[in-house]
């Protein structure tokens, strides 16, 4: 069944949906409202793009740009995703359990009273955060040893949201316009109202997830982002 005629289904139908042996089919779910789907197998690009209410689970990897510009609803995927994921996405949540590719959360933005937020359990690409401007992206690295969570180049552009990265990130290279220091007990708390839901789906013990220390980024507003491109 091609990404078309999958997509004109999904649109026709009320009830929950399971779909089995998914290979590469593009843009399932995009624009969906009230919607349950689960997928068995590997979703192409752009899986749940502008998603606005629907909860979509995957048994399996993503391919690039998860959850583009999604507005509402849940994505979970128990598997690795692609490059771009949630880029501009302004609401709901994407969980996912391995790794994440390139360019996770780039423009990430919150919109009104809606706060996205992505947890990446493995580790992230490059560009992670790049252009945030609200929301919030947790990495864990659960299953990393001795290496670095996260890429080269992250938060490049950063101006807005809020990054958790379970590390101390002693070896990374963050750009001038953000402030990097390790969570207190104030953000441990409001970490742990993210990650309540992500243990259960996958598994964690909540209680050894935050024992190790974890990083939290944020925009700078001594270095502003304007002054990347303005001279003084």
């Amino acid at each position: 069944m091609d990404y078309k005629t999958l997509n004109e289904a999904l649109r026709n139908n009320t009830s929950p949906i399971t779909l089995e042996e998914c290979c590469g089919q593009r843009f399932i779910g995009a624009g969906l409202s009230d919607k349950n789907i689960t997928i068995h197998g590997v979703p192409g690009n752009a899986l749940g793009a502008y998603l606005n209410g629907s909860t979509i689970v995957v048994h399996a990897n993503a391919q690039d740009a998860v959850g583009d510009t999604m507005n509402e609803g849940k994505i979970i995927i128990h598997g690795n995703i692609g490059d771009a994921a949630g880029y501009a996405m302004r609401g709901g949540k994407i969980f996912v359990k391995g790794n994440a590719g390139y360019r996770a959360g780039i423009h990430m933005k919150s919109y009104k009273t809606k706060v996205p937020v992505m947890v990446i359990g493995g580790s992230a690409g490059s560009f992670l955060g790049e252009y945030q401007a609200g929301g919030v992206i947790i990495v864990l690295g659960l299953e990393e040893k001795n290496k670095n969570i996260i890429g080269f180049f992250p938060c490049t552009g950063m101006h807005g949201g809020k990054m958790f990265l379970r590390s101390e990130c002693k070896d990374v290279k963050f750009p001038r316009q953000v402030t990097a220091r390790l969570a207190n007990e104030s953000d441990m708390d409001e970490l742990k109202t993210y990650l309540i839901e992500y243990c259960d789906l996958f598994g964690y013990n909540i209680n050894e997830v935050l024992a190790s220390p974890f990083t939290v980024v944020t925009p700078d507003s001594n270095n502003p982002y304007k002054q990347m491109y303005v001279e003084n």
